[in-house]
């Protein structure tokens, strides 16, 4: 039986307020304040760009995008099928958005996923690479992401390797960057030792705690444990950024400078949940994903909702101010914040990325950015 968790471990809005202006008080070049004096952005801020955001309402674009708070964007849509051919699908192409990127400075990689069990046979793991090289070098990309979520055996171990170390002679560093995908928990299936010498950048998918496969109110993407969440399991091992950050850099070893956090712009609403890690029922069809842009940031103390934080976790999630069932676990602008500068400048990890950069804009802010950029921000001595 699920152990309710009593109103005393929640933080009303009021309190959020106070307690976000104390945090970030003591933080260094806080996001709220104005202006980042001339300051340069030491650790990677990465966004990852869906090519379907340009016909979504509102539509998102290269346009849109705020190259000089980024270091890096990676361009999703590209998968490739059992024989190794790319499926680039219509209206992926955007010129705009590899010459809007490289004026600044900045790196746009190719981000792919496809069916990486086919990779092991070596014929398709050839004529992938090929095609690849064909692609990154025609349009002017300068590297690649790979999408695996997630190798699951010995075999995928060896082919995820051989997939890297392929991409690596193809893609000489430092003129081309690799990066790819991470499980929070890790996986005993990821080479990690020797991708460490090939892959530039290890990127943690750290959200996704929350969802229709979990069945109580969870939150989506903690920053660090909440001792009173009666269903840990649901999102252990690596269940915060906390967690996760110790895993990769005390378990693996993996030199923090080389991992990036991930840190959702987007929540989920759980239709019939009425309080924190409560029960849901029928969760595959009563659990939402929703943007912050669009949905979330309307909703935040108004409408009939109320914002609380949790103390532990340090996130926010709303609840139904009449007390019927409605639940919605998401990030905003303070908790973005904190998550990046701890990551960033109290773990010293190299970066942050976040998916993805449309889910945050309402048409025309994108105040989760603005977060994640200021929070990258070189502190002060």
């Amino acid at each position: 039986m699920k152990r309710r968790i009593s109103a005393r471990f929640a933080v009303p809005a009021s309190f959020s307020v106070l307690l976000g202006l104390i945090v970030i008080s003591s933080m260094p070049g806080a996001w709220a304040q104005s202006g980042d004096n001339g300051r340069k952005l030491t650790k990677r801020v990465i966004g990852d760009y869906g090519y379907w955001s340009r016909t979504q309402n509102p539509p998102y674009s290269a346009a849109q995008i705020p190259f000089r708070k980024l270091t890096q964007i990676n361009h999703a849509g590209v998968s490739f099928n059992s024989n190794g051919y790319l499926d680039v699908p219509s209206g992926f192409l955007e010129p705009a958005l590899i010459s809007g990127a490289h004026a600044v400075g900045d790196k746009v990689l190719l981000l792919l996923g496809g069916d990486f069990g086919a990779l092991s046979k070596t014929v398709v793991l050839n004529n992938l690479l090929a095609n690849l090289q064909r692609f990154v070098t025609m349009y002017g990309y300068d590297g690649v992401d790979i999408d695996w979520e997630y190798p699951a055996s010995d075999t995928d171990r060896h082919t995820l390797y051989e997939l890297m170390t392929g991409l690596r002679s193809i893609f000489p560093s430092p003129a081309y960057v690799l990066s790819m995908y991470v499980a929070p928990w890790g996986s005993p299936y990821y080479d990690v030792a020797d991708l460490e010498s090939v892959v530039d950048q290890f990127s943690i998918l750290m959200y996704d705690c929350a969802g229709p496969w979990t069945d109580d109110g969870q939150l989506n993407s903690p920053i660090f444990p909440d001792l009173h969440n009666p269903e840990p399991y649901e999102c252990q091992p690596g269940g915060s950024v906390a967690q996760t950050i110790g895993i990769w850099v005390n378990t693996y070893h993996v030199p923090p400078a080389q991992l990036n956090m991930g840190t959702p712009f987007y929540g989920y609403y759980y239709e019939n949940v009425t309080h924190l890690f409560g029960p849901c029922t029928d969760c595959d069809n009563t659990v939402l994903s929703e943007n912050y842009g669009t949905f979330i940031k309307q909703r935040i103390n108004n409408y009939g909702w109320e914002t609380f934080y949790d103390p532990s976790s340090m996130v926010p999630y709303m609840l139904r101010s009449d007390g019927q069932p409605g639940y919605i676990t998401y990030d905003d602008g303070f908790s973005t914040y904190y998550r990046v500068w701890y990551s960033d400048w109290n773990q010293g990890l190299g970066g942050s990325f976040a998916w993805s950069l449309d889910a945050d804009y309402d048409g025309h802010t994108q105040e989760l950015l603005e977060a994640m950029y200021h929070a990258s921000l070189k502190q002060p001595d």
